[in-house]
This record gives C-alpha cells, structure tokens and sequence, in this order.
C-alpha cells in the first residue's frame, strides 16, 4: 500500500509564498517530507505535495526514453538525473522531473543523496518538467528560476494537450524553439509524436519506432 504524501499545516503547498533560506531549509531537508519537491528563488520557496498521476508517470518515461537513445544513436554523452535537487546555497534550489548533462565536457554530479551542490559544479544543460496542473508556474515561475541557474535549455511538457513548449535560455533571453540546441538535430515536433504514440502504444513499440525514425 502506498502512503499518501504528509501534509504540510505550517506553510501552503503548491505555491510560491515568502521565506527566507533557513525556513526553506528547515522543509527541504526533512527526511520526513521527502516525497515533496521544494523550489527556491528570490527569497520565495515553493513546495510541491501533490500526488503526481499516470499521466506524470508515462509521459516522463517516454521522454526519458527518447532523449537518451537519441543520444545514444547521435554519439552524444548523456548522464541523465530524475527528480534531484539542485541547490546554489543561499540563492536557489529546483527539483525538476528530469534533468540531463550533455556534451562531451559533462562532469558527473558525486554519486551522493545530498543536493547537488551549484557552487561547485555546473547547472544541468537540459531540464524537464511535466506539467499535469501547474502549466502557467512552470512556463513562467520556473522558466525564470532555470535561466538564472544558467541552465540552457528547458522544456515543459504539458500533459493535457500532448505538447511541448522548450526555451533556449540564455543569461538575458529566453527563446521558444521548435529544435534542440542541446541535441543537434532533435526536432520537437517529433518527440511530440512519441509522446502522442505512447498513449497507444507499448514503451517497446515506441522505442522500436523511435529508433528506426532517428536513425535515417
């Protein structure tokens, strides 16, 4: 049996509010609510308690899928981190669904279960959030929180529509693309294809599919 996430009566969850970095601190790192997901930016924390659905579940599968065998098949080194927390102490934190280190510069995070720490190594080139409710927070709230993170590409998966919406994120810019810049050559439009074929269709079939399609 599956217990369901604690609830939180202190502070509002799913929701940006004020705190400074030790309240924040106090949450994030309690062992007891390590099912939730804690966000950090500009002296606001949001923590997420929401159970996540089927539909979270399959579509950050089949994304994970993708981009690694594309990859894989394009000779581009990949290490990838799902819902790890990233922290820049004092000033940031994010747990996004999945994360991904690409290039052949990459530099593994320690294989540890603490944050890893932004104030020694570099941010995540590539960052994922599927967003079963939250689309508005995670196209704007947290758009933000990545590009002052310097991570250089985001994507939101928005899982009602089947649809992509991806930045190139720059210091000063953030871009809506319809092509990777992280991964040359990977169009999104047809990782909206995968997403739309697993919802018929076993994770094999769409791999073997997806395999045959980038490898022309």
């Amino acid at each position: 049996m599956v217990n369901p996430p604690p609830v939180i009566s202190t502070v509002a969850t799913d929701t940006w509010v004020e705190a400074n970095w030790e309240d924040f601190l106090t949450f994030a790192d309690d062992p007891t609510l390590a099912s939730g997901r804690f966000y950090y930016d500009q002296g606001y924390m949001r923590i997420e308690m929401a159970p996540l659905g089927s539909a979270h579940g399959q579509d950050n599968s089949i994304l994970s899928t993708v981009i690694v065998l594309y990859a894989t098949i394009k000779n581009i080194p990949i290490k990838e981190l799902t819902n790890t927390s990233f922290r820049k102490a004092r000033l940031r934190e994010c747990q996004p669904d999945i994360a991904f280190y690409i290039g052949k510069t990459i530099t593994f995070p320690p294989h540890t279960n603490a944050p890893v720490n932004l104030n020694e190594l570099d941010p995540p080139t590539l960052v994922v959030e599927i967003a079963a409710s939250s689309l508005e927070d995670d196209t704007e709230r947290k758009q933000k929180l990545y590009q002052r993170l310097g991570v250089r590409e985001y994507w939101v998966v928005n899982v009602n529509a089947g649809k992509i919406i991806a930045y190139s994120l720059s210091a000063t810019n953030a871009e809506l693309i319809r092509e990777s810049q992280v991964l040359p050559g990977l169009v999104i439009d047809l990782v909206e294809e995968a997403l739309k074929r697993s919802k018929t269709e076993d994770d094999g079939a769409v791999s073997r599919w997806w395999l045959r399609t980038i490898s022309v």
